[in-house]
């Protein structure tokens, strides 16, 4: 018997390590590259950027935010098609950004983290990867965003069915609907899009329905090819027109604030939907019992239509179990069905974005039970006990009324605020203060109330309990102006005693690997 030596490990030494590259990773990769650092790296679990717009490719898979203003402000796109632009135009503009700004060659694509780990002593994130990686890090950037892991229910006898399953986050495209029975179970901001697009091809199609969304509205227009050329000539009109799409959004915030203002809005949605659907009694079923907006307000013009076809059916008693084909409602009925797509959603617990991912800070500090009775950090960014540990999207910073997108920018601004911030004081980490942390999430709790959110339904905004942990309770703006500099007394600036990165690895000027 003969033996033979394993290779070490690969070993990456760098100043930055971005988890993603969705919006988020690579808004943070172009800020670095602007400001002279290369030594970073992206990790990437797919086999190309671009996150949910490359996850979503389901029929009808569009955003709900203008166009002009789901984008980087600093990477304009004059040509956009229409006022709310499909899935596959956002996903080739995130592919163009990505190549624009060089940011390619940083990416480690099918690279799946699996675990994170800071060291006192070095000052140092270790960054393992399941394909066997390792990356020593400064700073570590979490950019995987909070819709990444599809939420699949558990059903009584799915394992057993013989048709097809799949989630709209995994689309199989080479399985064709054309005269089958259908079963769609969920209506929420998924199932809104792709039902009335597979409608007319199904032979049967049953959408199952927990609960109505109150859905509004689409402005569909498209840009006329004058808009885009004047956009294209003269920046300076697009910037103007983004301007005022976002104060237009912007000033939702008023009926999020006040129920009272929100409950008259609503009774012009719910004529929206008495006027689309023929028959009153499947209108009243699509009606929901909660304030609008307690909830994700959906947007389309198709949705409620698809209801007044007679191959559409909406169910809403509960389902008891699925059989070879079909599916059995607590009523009794069975349904044949040779298809079941789950619009189910993602799972949105913040803790979900280490899914198979410890990650341990300080001395007993562990995310998963830090975060255990709710995940709090302070502005969505710094969590205290994990030093240089930077989320973008963390908790409480989602919204209900505007752009994504400003609230990304705000807070690699913000990280970046903070890397210069700790290389002027000579110092190897920061960790917010943990009666900082406390005082911000009483504050962010506090303003919740009062709100919609605080009216009375539940929703995926909610961890398990009740609390609020994803909505951010104020203007977007306020968000930006708070976030422009780093309040120091918020945070401990530590100055490690050991070397700063330990003898078997070298401190690169770019990103090095060293075996």
């Amino acid at each position: 018997m003969t033996s033979q030596a394993m290779s070490p490990t690969p070993v990456t030494v760098v100043d930055v390590a971005i988890i993603g590259a969705g919006f988020g990773g690579l808004c943070m990769a172009i800020k670095l590259r602007e400001a002279g650092n290369d030594n970073f790296i992206i990790l990437e679990k797919a086999a190309d950027v671009g996150g949910t717009w490359r996850d979503n490719s389901y029929p009808g898979a569009a955003c709900d935010v203008q166009s002009h203003m789901y984008s980087f402000s600093f990477a304009g796109k004059a040509d956009w098609s229409k006022r709310y632009a499909p899935w596959y135009e956002i996903q080739n503009y995130i592919l163009k950004t990505t190549e624009d700004y060089g940011i390619r060659p940083f990416i480690r694509f099918n690279s799946s983290v699996s675990g994170a780990a800071f060291d006192k002593e070095t000052g140092r994130w270790t960054v393992t990867t399941q394909d066997g990686q390792t990356i020593i890090a400064r700073h570590c950037v979490l950019a995987s965003g909070p819709l990444h892991v599809p939420s699949k229910p558990k059903i009584k006898g799915l394992e057993n069915f013989k048709g097809k399953v799949f989630h709209s986050a995994e689309w199989d495209h080479n399985y064709d609907l054309k005269g089958k029975n259908v079963v769609s179970i969920g209506t929420g901001g998924s199932a809104i899009q792709y039902v009335p697009e597979i409608a007319p091809d199904v032979k049967q199609l049953y959408v199952f329905q927990r609960s109505p969304a109150w859905v509004i509205p689409r402005d569909e227009r498209t840009y006329w090819d004058i808009e885009k050329t004047i956009f294209a000539k003269l920046p300076v009109l697009r910037k103007l027109h983004r301007a005022r799409l976002y104060w237009t959004n912007e000033s939702r915030v008023w009926p999020i604030f006040n129920p009272a203002i929100a409950k008259g809005l609503q009774k012009l949605a719910e004529g929206f939907i008495r006027l689309q659907v023929k028959d009153k009694a499947l209108a009243k079923k699509l009606t929901p019992d909660y304030t609008i907006g307690c909830k994700r307000v959906l947007i389309s013009n198709k949705y409620f239509p698809t209801f007044n076809r007679k191959n559409v059916e909406l169910v809403t008693d509960g389902i008891q179990e699925v059989r070879e084909n079909s599916i059995v409602t607590r009523d009794g009925v069975s349904r044949p069905a040779d298809c079941i797509i789950l619009g189910t959603g993602f799972i949105v617990d913040p803790r979900i974005y280490m899914k198979g991912f410890p990650c341990t800070g300080l001395p007993n500090h562990d995310l998963m039970q830090d975060w255990k009775d709710g995940a709090e950090a302070y502005y969505g960014v710094s969590v205290t006990g994990f030093p240089n540990l930077h989320q973008l999207v963390g908790p409480n910073t989602a919204l209900g009324h505007n752009s994504i997108i400003f609230m990304i920018e705000a807070q690699v601004h913000y990280i970046m605020e903070c890397l210069k911030t700790l290389k002027e004081k000579n110092a190897d980490y920061l960790d917010v203060k943990p009666d900082v942390q406390k005082a911000f999430n009483e504050k962010v709790q506090a303003n919740l109330q009062g709100t919609v959110w605080d009216s009375g339904c539940l929703s995926w905004y909610q961890q398990e309990g009740g609390k609020n942990f994803t909505i951010w309770p104020w203007s977007t703006w306020r968000y930006w102006l708070e976030t422009r500099k780093v309040d120091m007394d918020a945070y401990h600036w530590v100055k490690c005693q050991q070397p700063k990165v330990q003898s078997a690895y070298v401190q690169p000027t770019t990103a090095t690997t060293t075996h």
